[in-house]
């Protein structure tokens, strides 16, 4: 369970990382990819954050994901600076593909499609 302090860390860095890695993006002149920061998950010693991405299209996920765990070390630079007020040490970032939106895809489109798993059940 996350404490307070955790959360509002949390908060403060998936702002930051969501400004940077857009503006990231954008430098590399990537069009037509959406990447947002899901959730991001600070350890209890504040060293380190899980943080987790959204890519659409998704089969450019892992290919995003590789591009930024590769600059993590800029990233974490930059959120430094931005955060230099309000935080005393920043914590080291793990990436992750958050695949949730994925997931419930799969699961609307098994529900509207002839084989839907409820539908059997009740006949």
């Amino acid at each position: 369970m996350e404490n307070t302090r955790q959360k509002k860390i949390s908060k403060i860095l998936q702002k930051d990382l969501v400004e940077i890695i857009q503006e990231k993006m954008k430098e590399q002149g990537a069009k037509g990819i959406l990447v947002s920061v899901t959730k991001v998950s600070v350890s209890v010693d504040f060293s380190s954050a899980k943080v987790f991405l959204s890519v659409f299209p998704s089969a450019m996920s892992q290919q995003i994901l590789k591009e930024v765990s590769a600059a993590a070390p800029s990233i974490k630079h930059r959120v430094s600076q931005k955060a230099k007020n309000q935080l005393r040490r920043v914590p080291g970032f793990v990436f992750y593909i958050d695949d949730s939106l994925d997931y419930i895809d799969q699961i609307e489109n098994s529900l509207k499609s002839l084989d839907n798993p409820i539908k059997k059940q009740s006949q």
